[in-house]
């Protein structure tokens, strides 16, 4: 994503969801192009970056809810953490074809997708930039 890509601060794009993730990443505008790629993610707001590149806000709609991004910005109090204690849950109906797209852009396997004790499909990937996407199929109707 160019600068000229990104949305102006000014707009705003209402959070689809009713909790949002919001990433703080090394690289978030690399993030975006990466998520892009490796989970269709649609890219509807951004801000622009700074002079060393970094962006303070970047919002995604990916698998149908909202998913937000910024740099770390220590200089301000807010400093880069590596991910920790959590992961982001994509319910999908086709595994195996959300799981290869990722896989195919550099997500690596953490935990390969099969046929958990509870009967849905699960596994688990962990993105680039550290953070762990577990995908979740349904075996049973809804």
């Amino acid at each position: 994503m160019s600068e000229s890509d990104a949305t102006p601060p000014a707009t705003a794009v209402p959070p689809k969801g009713g909790v949002v993730a919001y990433l703080t990443l090394d690289g978030a505008l690399r993030a975006a192009e990466f998520y892009r790629e490796a989970f269709g993610a649609e890219v509807v707001a951004s801000v622009p970056p700074d002079e060393k590149g970094r962006t303070m806000h970047v919002h995604l709609h990916v698998n149908g809810t909202s998913v937000m991004l910024c740099d770390a910005f220590p200089e301000y109090g807010h400093p880069l953490q590596a991910p920790q204690s959590f992961s982001l849950l994509l319910p999908v109906a086709d595994i195996a074809a959300w799981w290869n797209r990722a896989v195919a852009a550099g997500a690596e396997v953490v935990t390969p997708y099969q046929e958990m004790f509870w009967g849905d499909l699960y596994g688990q990937l962990r993105d680039p930039f550290g953070v762990i996407w577990a995908m979740n199929q349904p075996k049973r109707p809804a």
